[in-house]
Parts: C-alpha cells; sequence; structure tokens
C-alpha cells in the first residue's frame, strides 16, 4: 500500500541549554508556561502538518522548534504530505499570489480547485488515521489547508498556521485569499506572523499572531570560531584557498559529527573569492520574490570594485526542494543575467547551490557563509518573516533589507541594520551596502543592537510560550 502521508522522526531536546541565553528569569517564566501547558493539553497531542521535510522555511521552522516542544514533556509530531507537479504548482501560485505578486499566468478557477482537492484527498485517509479526538492539529499553509475540514470532522482541533501574508491586500492577494477561504473558514484558530497578514474575513477572536524562531543551536546558527568558519568556506568552494582542502568534520548540535564531503555546486563564477575580500552575501530559495537578479544588478551598478567586495548569491539545489516547482526557473534566469555581465562583474558575482541530502551539512555552510559576510543582505521583493535576517541578526552580522512583511518587525532602520523602503530601488540598496562597507564603527553597532534583539524576541522559549497561550485557550472545556 502506498502511504500518501510521511511521519518526521522528532528528537527531544532539553530546554535548560537556552537558560545560559535567556537567563535565570526568564528560563523560570518559560518553565511555569509550559508546565501550565502541559496541564491544559492533558493527553492531547499537537500534531504539525506541511508539505516537505527539508528545504523549505517551514521545514526548518518545525525541525528548529519541535524537538524543544518535546523537551518541555509536549507530544508533538511532525507529518508531511504527499503531492504531485501539479498540485505544487498550484499552491506556488497560491503562495505569489497571497503575497500580492501574479507569479506564473496560471489560473485559480474549478480545474486547479479540482486537483488540489484530489491531491489532499488522497491524503486524508492517511493523516485520519494518525490523529485522534482531542488532538491539536497544526495545517501549515496552503499545501495543507484543505485538510481542516477532515481534520476537524475527526474530532480534532484545527489551527491553520499561513506563513505568508501581504500587508497592503491587492486584487493578486484577493484572488488567492478566495481560492483558500473556504478551505480554512471554520479552523478552531488562526496564526499568523505579523497581524497585518490577516485577511479582512478572518475571525479576530480566533486569530493569534505568532512570530517565528530560531533555534541558536542548530547546525545553522551555533557559534563558530575564525578558523573553522573559514576551513569550512574553502572546503565547499565558496573561499579560495591556498590547496585542495581535505574533508572536515564539525560536530553535530547533539556532539556527532557532520562530516563535510559535498562542496557548493559553484554554477557561475570566477576563481572563489580571497578570504579576506569583503563579501556581501544572501541566501534565499532561488524565488523571485527574493529578487537574486535585483541584488546582482545592485553590486554590479553601484558597487563593482569597491574595496574589492564580491558578491554571493546562495541557494538550495533545485532539485530539492519538492514543494517549489519554479525554482529552477528562477536558477536559470539568474545565470541568464550573471552571463551579461562584464567579465570585470563576473568575477566578483559568484552563484552557488548547496546540497540538501544531509540538512545539517548543508546549514552549517550557510552558518559559516553567513558569520564570514561584511554585510547580509536581503532584498525581497515581498517577505513572509524573514528568517534569513533573524540568523543573520543572531551572529552580528550587519545587514541591508527591504521593508517588508516581518524584516520591519525585526529590523528598525538604523538602529539593528539597514532598510530599503523601495526593494526596487537599486540606488538605495547599492548605498546601504556601501555605507556598512566603509563604516566599520556604524557597522558593528548594528550588528550588535541586532544581535540584542534577536535574543529578546525570536528565541524558542518566546516562540513556545505564545503557542502555549492559544493552546491552553483551545483546550479550555
Amino acid at each position: 500500500m502506498v502511504v500518501a502521508v510521511r511521519q518526521v522522526q522528532v528528537e527531544a531536546l532539553p530546554p535548560d541549554r537556552l537558560q545560559a541565553l535567556i537567563g535565570p528569569e526568564r528560563a523560570e517564566r518559560f518553565r511555569e508556561t509550559t508546565a501550565a501547558a502541559r496541564a491544559s493539553l492533558g493527553r492531547r497531542r499537537v500534531i504539525n502538518v506541511n508539505s516537505t521535510a527539508r528545504g523549505g522555511g517551514v521545514a526548518e521552522l518545525l525541525e528548529s522548534l519541535l524537538p524543544y516542544a518535546r523537551g518541555v514533556g509536549i507530544d508533538a509530531s511532525w507529518l508531511v504530505i504527499d503531492g504531485g507537479p501539479e498540485f505544487f504548482e498550484i499552491t506556488k501560485r497560491l503562495h505569489n499570489r497571497i503575497y500580492g505578486v501574479r507569479g506564473d499566468a496560471g489560473s485559480l478557477g474549478g480545474a486547479q480547485r479540482a486537483a488540489y482537492e484530489e491531491t489532499l484527498r488522497s491524503n486524508r485517509a492517511d493523516l485520519l488515521d494518525l490523529i485522534r479526538p482531542g488532538d491539536i492539529v497544526v495545517l501549515h499553509d496552503p499545501q495543507a489547508a484543505g485538510l481542516t475540514d477532515a481534520a476537524r470532522r475527526a474530532g480534532a482541533i484545527v489551527i491553520w498556521r499561513c506563513h505568508i501574508g501581504r500587508d497592503a491586500p491587492n486584487a493578486y492577494s484577493d484572488e488567492g485569499w478566495d481560492f483558500l477561504r473556504p478551505y480554512v473558514e471554520d479552523a478552531d484558530a488562526y496564526v499568523f506572523s505579523r497581524a497585518a497578514f490577516i485577511p479582512r474575513w478572518a475571525d479576530r477572536t480566533r486569530t493569534a499572531t505568532i512570530p517565528p524562531s530560531i533555534d541558536p543551536f542548530s547546525a545553522k546558527n551555533r557559534a563558530l570560531d575564525p578558523a573553522t568558519t573559514l576551513a569550512i568556506l574553502q572546503f565547499a568552494g565558496l573561499l579560495a584557498a591556498a590547496a585542495d582542502p581535505p574533508a572536515l568534520a564539525v560536530p553535530r548540535p547533539d556532539g556527532s559529527p557532520v562530516r563535510l564531503d559535498r562542496r557548493a555546486d559553484t554554477l557561475a563564477t570566477g576563481p572563489a573569492p580571497p578570504a579576506d575580500a569583503p563579501l556581501v552575501v544572501q541566501v534565499s530559495r532561488w524565488d523571485r520574490t527574493k529578487d537574486m537578479p535585483g541584488v546582482m544588478h545592485g553590486f554590479v551598478e553601484h558597487l563593482d570594485g569597491h574595496r574589492e567586495a564580491h558578491l554571493a548569491l546562495v541557494g538550495p539545489a533545485v532539485d530539492g526542494v519538492e514543494d517549489d516547482p519554479e525554482s529552477g526557473a528562477v536558477l536559470d534566469e539568474c545565470l541568464g543575467f550573471w552571463g551579461q555581465l562584464s567579465p570585470g562583474a563576473r568575477r566578483r558575482v559568484h552563484l552557488a547551490c548547496l546540497p540538501l541530502d544531509d540538512p545539517d551539512q548543508q546549514a552549517t555552510i550557510v552558518n559559516a557563509l553567513q558569520r564570514h559576510a561584511a554585510v547580509v543582505t536581503q532584498k525581497s521583493l515581498v517577505e513572509g518573516f524573514g528568517l534569513t535576517v533573524t540568523e543573520a541578526l543572531w551572529k552580528q552580522r550587519p545587514v541591508v533589507a527591504s521593508r517588508v512583511g516581518g524584516i520591519g518587525d525585526q529590523i528598525r532602520d538604523h538602529e539593528q541594520g539597514l532598510l530599503l523602503d523601495d526593494p526596487a530601488d537599486l540606488t538605495a540598496f547599492g548605498a546601504a551596502v556601501r555605507l556598512l562597507l566603509d563604516d566599520h564603527s556604524l557597522a558593528t553597532r548594528l550588528a550588535e543592537a541586532g544581535h540584542q534583539r534577536a535574543r529578546a524576541e525570536f528565541l524558542p522559549d518566546r516562540h513556545l510560550e505564545r503557542y502555549a497561550a492559544l493552546f491552553a485557550t483551545l483546550a479550555e472545556p
């Protein structure tokens, strides 16, 4: 029998290891909050459902958060639904429209609704076999939204968790919500990353705003010393090395070694940047909304040759993100733009894909890349929350980012980073990056303030406390 729904193994992590970062008073409050959550949940389980176990922001979020939930005694699990190319083409279209952008020229009509429902129908039986009455089922994003009714009929309490949105609705976002609303309107609760994303039709009494978080001890965020950072990037082929570097091992979060034996796939690049060259970095999915070509052109037009800086645009291997069918086409577009640059500019612009077959290996390379960066950018045209910004803030790196979506919730302009009011303004982008490359004192001040902001608001204890409050409300008899 073919099983559509897969279960992702989630190990428990002890929350006490956060105490050194959050302090004893905050740690005690976290213990009290989670103890109350356990009491209110009783025998209820918390089951998260999404559409991929790797390569996307939701997958990374669940991977970092759920182990802490299990560590405080909450029975939290993670299920992944199955879908084919047509399903993911439709859900990608929904993502784009809810962000308020057209995306592809495809329709969201009756044929798409039928295909969407058929895919979820094939997952429904497996899902219902794995839940029981009273469970709290958290359905993530458009891919899982259509399972709301089935889970509620099975007696579950259903939360629809939406990680995307748009501050000011437009015709495209209205079209996306018109498609999704019938599936999620009867959910017991909604969770959005920010209040501005809540659609007009949503019942505010059933809505919570919960920003996401990062795990400071994960492979992507744990501390790396400068020598290890340099060795990782030289092995990966992202920085120049005097000789062919050997494979190396870096400890995983659990202490076991991550053996780095896969280099980055450097697709469009000259020689790797020297280790002492200022490196401007954007790490993103290959998605048009992340505007990698805009970063490239802004860098070349306004920073070409400045301080011999180099630009690295880095994303996941396009065959590894199951629910994003546009990534290959976007990467091809970026390669096309790179090919049109002058030879001198091409020498300083580097495009690379990271392998996803070992998530810890990929995350370790991203960690080293962000830590080495002179400036981290996130020049998104639209954004849900922007955890790559949170990651850079945590690593005390100066950030230039667009004032879109949740990025503006993390950074106050000239306090924790530099914000672009118009993401399409390449002159402003270039000027902001140039300022941080030139003004070391400003870059350091912003980076230190950004780290404190990430520590205060975007670590797992804050995230779980907000969910615990919601669970307590929903679990009331």
